[in-house]
């Protein structure tokens, strides 16, 4: 990861000719416990597991190894770190595979199948570990190690499509849209692959051979698991075979584009231009799989299968379709929460704990859902931000003051975000409250048209800033109205339930004259008091908005405000 970013940094003062001849002697020692490790399948269970250790701690030290002759490369060599820590991944794996098929032909005739996949995972290690020679012995000639790398890359999708082919079971749980990500880089390989071999540049064919290789893995890793959701055995194997189609297609190409490098010729070129197209028709086959599998059933969206379209593909990495997700999945929790609510009976004494610990939970799960989703929104608020900045319609530079003081409508969507933030964080403090008793239904009430109220606004920025007509801003905008409209069941239910209670709550009149007039008076006594609270809460409300305005500029003052 770090030598694809050019990152792997070189941290002492030794050459990569220093660190060469530590990796070529650790290599050959690797082979050696190769031969022990083979040899002891037909030994006891002690010593093959000895064998295996020893193998195990071999390879740790050749990759250290390794490792420590990529840095020493330097980063300005990203590529060649790259190639060089993809050869000894190769020959770890492959001592992986080797130790398993020795576990199982320990103690097997020489006829067993076990023993046939045994010898062919020797082969396998071997092939791997003359490929990390060569690489190591060619990474610094600029003049063949392209060369080299496709020459890797080649056997590394050989023995991964062959691994692919070996074996029905799914290790990996993906989807159809997982087909239609990993089908992309593809042809992103293809046409750098191509490009490479019609300029015979060593750096182009080995950036190649990387991205390739990737690209390929990454699209076999995905493909039974995506195949494995489809509800026909048809379509299941139409995608198995597209992603092998796929893989094989590309591996074709780059052994055109090894030949074009090693001996240019007109030819050759045509031929890579046939290949490259024989690889799209591969992908397009893959994509329309993939399509088929979601048009039957859609395992990765939150979307009901009814109202998916073949059309509607998303990046599950947007964090908009995140925010989208949250805000749907706070929707459905707000709403069974509201239910609940709604269900319970009046009530003049305190329940005990148990009877009402499911409703708890339900408003403790809503608020935690909304949180979720909040988190999700300032995310897709700072990616649609770094948009509007890019476009000039916000600006880059702002103060700290600024954002505090003039809320969401005029520093976009940021600011909208941080407002449904504090509301939510309000929502939870008041939902935690209620369920421990210190806290009444009034300022859950409170809070929760507060969460709603801030929902709406944010929406309303992205609406005004962004496309209005943009896919991601309509599965935005339906989202929140659904978390609001929630919001509001959740309101009211817990109004009713208010009601019901105010309703329930028996009062006994004093029948006597002096007793019945100061029953009276302390009715109106705390008429008049409630009227006071209510007149000093209004002040304190208004003297927050002065304060948090009054230094707003004069054209301002007619704008919209965040209450």
């Amino acid at each position: 990861m770090f030598a694809a970013a050019g990152t792997l940094n070189d941290e002492g003062s030794e050459s990569f000719a220093d660190q060469r001849e530590n990796i070529l002697k650790t290599a050959k020692a690797l082979v050696e416990d190769t031969k022990t490790l083979v040899a002891g399948a037909a030994s006891n269970q002690e010593q093959l597991a000895a064998a295996a250790q020893c193998a195990v701690k071999t390879i740790t030290r050749l990759a250290d190894v390794v490792k420590l002759g990529a840095a020493s490369l330097g980063s300005e060599q990203p590529e060649a770190q790259v190639l060089l820590i993809n050869a000894v991944k190769d020959v770890a794996s492959a001592l992986s595979d080797l130790i398993s098929a020795t576990k199982n032909a320990s103690g097997k005739s020489v006829n067993d199948p076990a023993m046939l996949a045994l010898k062919d995972s020797a082969k396998v290690m071997v092939t791997n570990v003359t490929s990390l020679l060569k690489t190591v012995k060619t990474v610094e000639d600029e003049a063949v190690r392209g060369t080299q790398a496709l020459e890797s890359t080649i056997e590394a999708i050989g023995q991964e499509i062959k691994t692919f082919d070996s074996s029905d079971d799914v290790n990996k749980k993906a989807c159809a849209e997982d087909l239609i990500r990993f089908a992309k880089p593809i042809t992103t390989a293809t046409a750098k692959a191509v490009a490479a071999g019609n300029s015979g540049r060593q750096e182009d064919v080995i950036s190649a051979a990387n991205m390739g290789r990737k690209a390929i893995f990454d699209l076999l890793s995905v493909t039974k698991g995506a195949a494995a959701t489809a509800e026909t055995s048809e379509i299941k194997r139409r995608a198995i075979n597209a992603g092998r189609s796929a893989a094989v297609s590309y591996k074709e190409l780059l052994e055109v584009v090894l030949v074009v490098v090693n001996k240019p010729s007109v030819e050759g070129k045509q031929n890579l231009s046939l290949i490259s197209r024989k690889v799209a028709n591969s992908v397009t086959e893959l994509v329309q799989s993939a399509e088929a599998i979601k048009a039957q059933i859609d395992v990765c969206s939150f979307y009901d299968r009814k109202a998916a379209s073949r059309s509607d593909w998303v990046d599950p990495d947007d964090p908009t379709v995140i925010a989208e997700n949250e805000l749907l999945t706070a929707a459905s929790s707000i709403e069974a929460a509201a239910k609940k609510l709604s269900q319970l009976k009046p009530r003049q004494q305190a329940k005990k704990a148990d009877e009402e610990l499911d409703f708890e939970e339900q408003i403790l799960e809503a608020a935690k859902s909304i949180a979720a989703a909040t988190a999700a929104l300032v995310k897709s608020a700072s990616a649609a931000q770094r948009e509007l900045v890019a476009q000039g319609k916000v600006g880059s530079m702002y103060t700290r003051s600024a954002v505090d003081e003039d809320g969401q409508w005029s520093q976009g969507l940021i600011s909208a975000a941080r407002m449904v933030a504090a509301a939510t964080h309000s929502l939870c403090e008041a939902a935690n409250a209620m369920v421990q008793g210190h806290a009444s239904e009034e300022r859950l009430i409170a809070s929760a048209k507060e969460v709603a109220g801030s929902t709406a606004q944010l929406l309303m920025a992205c609406k005004v800033k962004a496309d209005p007509g943009s896919m991601a801003m309509q599965r935005l905008q339906a989202a929140g109205n659904a978390v609001k409209r929630a919001t509001e069941a959740l309101v009211k239910a817990a109004q009713q339930a208010k009601d019901h209670n105010d309703d329930d709550t028996s009062l006994t009149v004093n029948k006597r004259m002096v007793g019945g007039i100061a029953q009276e008076i302390q009715a109106q006594e705390e008429i008049l008091r409630k009227e006071k609270e209510l007149i000093d809460a209004r002040k304190r409300l208004m003297k927050i908005r002065q304060d948090r305005y009054k230094d707003r500029p004069p054209e301002d003052d007619d704008s919209p405000s965040s209450f």
